[in-house]
């Protein structure tokens, strides 16, 4: 089997085909928004490879994750009127409600909060605050969107996205928890 091209030249122009096969500049708040999601995404990937072995049910957990957000790609790269004619992986209630599942899980582990914490702790713990501070831009953008264009968004996309960022808030403080790392308390300046 012959390796396919990393390039196609397509896009040397600064357009880009959608899955409907029609072209938009690159640079349209549609391109930007998946390209939103891609970063989010990376992001993700970046913080669950800080992960090591003792944290192996939430990283298959996140690689579900991962393809969820490819998931809302393909839905974001095709416009709503085109979306039925084409066979695109669709975001659940079931996997949103498994997202509420794990978040209870982790958060049964944690100290109640009574006060608002300052990202850090282990490096890992960062990254996902990262990640998760990511997530509430990408929902912004997702809002904004389709305030702006009046088009209808793909299925569950926001409820996802709040999810998700909700998911990565709790996965932090239960890498910090479980990793020995302190949570800093977050102290008004007056």
């Amino acid at each position: 089997m012959k390796k396919s091209k990393v390039y196609t030249r397509t896009g040397d122009e600064g357009e880009t085909s959608l899955v409907s096969g029609n072209r938009i500049i690159k640079s349209d708040l549609r391109i930007d928004l998946y390209g939103e999601l891609d970063e989010l995404n990376s992001r993700i990937g970046f913080a669950c490879s800080l992960l090591d072995v003792q944290f192996k049910s939430e990283i298959d957990f996140i690689h579900t994750i991962q393809s969820c957000l490819f998931d809302l790609g393909s839905n974001m790269a095709c416009e709503f009127e085109n979306r039925a004619n084409f066979n695109l992986p669709q975001l659940s209630e079931e996997f949103i409600s498994e997202m509420e599942a794990e978040i209870d899980r982790m958060d049964e582990f944690l100290e109640p909060l009574k006060n608002f914490i300052l990202p850090g702790g282990a490096l890992v713990s960062s990254a996902v605050h990262l990640a998760r501070t990511s997530a509430r831009s990408v929902e912004r953008r997702f809002v904004h969107y389709e305030h702006l264009t009046k088009e209808e968004l793909p299925n569950l996309s926001i409820i996802f996205l709040n999810r998700l960022s909700d998911y990565l808030f709790v996965l932090a403080r239960y890498v910090n928890k479980k990793s020995g790392s302190i949570e800093i308390l977050w102290k008004a300046r007056s």
